[in-house]
């Protein structure tokens, strides 16, 4: 038997699932971000697929993306967005909606906490600041980066993102509490090799 390592997606969903359930699972998910997606009534539609069965798959992507979490031996300096992608974008990759989360930061940057403030519908999310600031102030955050997904796959902000991040830029100067960036992440794309975009970067925090 080959090392697991070189084996490929069917060859490890098999593992779980069986060849034939693996091979029904290949080619009706288109890839493994699709396949994390899938609820349990869904993967329990396809044929081989038992209640068994699809919690192990479950199960194998919840500990993919704990495991991305624990690879910090302490709490991870959050300082550029590059780091805040490399934090939440298997979390984000399982969204089939969006979800606004908030990092809060100590003085050293370093994540004190996390929280999903609000999910909305496919492409929606409503925000208010005191929802935000209250769960800052509870955790004695100096700064917060907030971050969103886009289930399109596109990170282009939109109007909303930039009003609700300027709402929330100007709350936070009025508590001392430091907004340091939003940060969308979607899908990168061969025309596109980022997967996030950072509204720092795109100029508009002013």
């Amino acid at each position: 038997m080959q090392p697991l390592e070189h084996a490929s997606n069917a060859e490890l969903l098999a593992s779980l699932a069986g060849k034939p359930a693996a091979d029904a699972l290949v080619q009706q998910y288109n890839g493994l971000t699709d396949l994390s997606k899938a609820s349990f009534d869904e993967l329990q539609s396809v044929k081989g697929i038992g209640q068994s069965k699809a919690a192990a798959i479950k199960s194998a992507f919840l500990l993919a993306q704990r495991l991305s979490r624990e690879a910090y031996p302490e709490s991870p300096v959050l300082d550029t967005p590059e780091r805040v992608v490399d934090l939440l974008r298997e979390q984000n990759r399982a969204y089939t909606v969006e979800s606004f989360q908030v990092l809060f930061l100590n003085t050293r940057r370093r994540m004190i906490g996390m929280q999903v403030i609000s999910q909305g519908t496919l492409d929606t999310i409503l925000v208010h600041p005191r929802e935000v600031f209250a769960a800052a102030i509870v955790k004695h955050a100096s700064a917060i980066v907030l971050v969103h997904n886009h289930p399109s796959g596109d990170p282009t902000p939109s109007e909303a993102d930039v009003k609700v991040t300027r709402d929330l830029i100007r709350a936070g100067q009025l508590l001392k509490i430091d907004v340091l960036d939003h940060v969308i992440i979607g899908r990168a794309t061969p025309d596109r090799a980022k997967d996030f975009s950072s509204l720092r970067e795109l100029g508009y925090f002013y």
